[in-house]
């Protein structure tokens, strides 16, 4: 934990109120949905300052409006070093797209460790901008999510490409 500042501000979206924690430096060290699956307590998110959060508030009305597909606001997630290097994983994850536990576990080097790499995701403490909604069992089926399945399929439907043919009359 910062011993510096640590700010919050709640967003509206969606998917409901969205409460945003920043550090002094104002990096994002928290993106949490209301009634968030281990989400922080109070003495975690410091004091409210909306005024502070104008670039990721817009950013996520972007992301929401469907015109934004990548977020560019400073992170700096809490989490040991696997924790991170999930969490990085997940950045690349390109919008639209999915990947399995076991994907992810691959790229870290070691297919054993998808269990590993799924409780790291579920540790995400940044929602949405570090986007573990992306994950999915390697069936495709949704699994957990700390926001709540009907989010999670809310923001995967959101990024679903259009199809080649919409819009088209004929």
């Amino acid at each position: 934990m910062t011993t510096g500042r640590v700010i919050h501000a709640v967003v509206d979206s969606p998917v409901g109120g969205l409460t945003v924690v920043a550090g002094e430096d104002g990096a994002l060290t928290g993106l949490y949905f209301e009634g968030h699956l281990r989400g922080p307590g109070a003495e975690a998110i410091g004091v409210r300052a909306d005024a502070e959060f104008a670039d990721v508030r817009a950013q996520l009305g972007e992301y929401f409006a469907g015109e934004r597909t990548r977020f560019d606001v400073p992170l700096a997630p809490r989490g040991n070093a696997f924790q991170q290097a999930v969490w990085r994983l997940l950045r690349d994850i390109p919008y639209g797209e999915r990947r399995s536990y076991g994907d992810l576990a691959r790229a870290l080097g070691d297919p054993a460790l998808a269990q590993a790499v799924g409780a790291a995701n579920g540790r995400n403490p940044v929602s949405i901008i570090v986007p573990c909604h992306r994950v999915v069992g390697a069936d495709g089926s949704l699994t957990g999510y700390a926001g709540g399945l009907a989010r999670k399929r809310f923001l995967l439907d959101l990024e679903e490409p259009a199809p080649a043919d919409a819009g088209r009359l004929f």
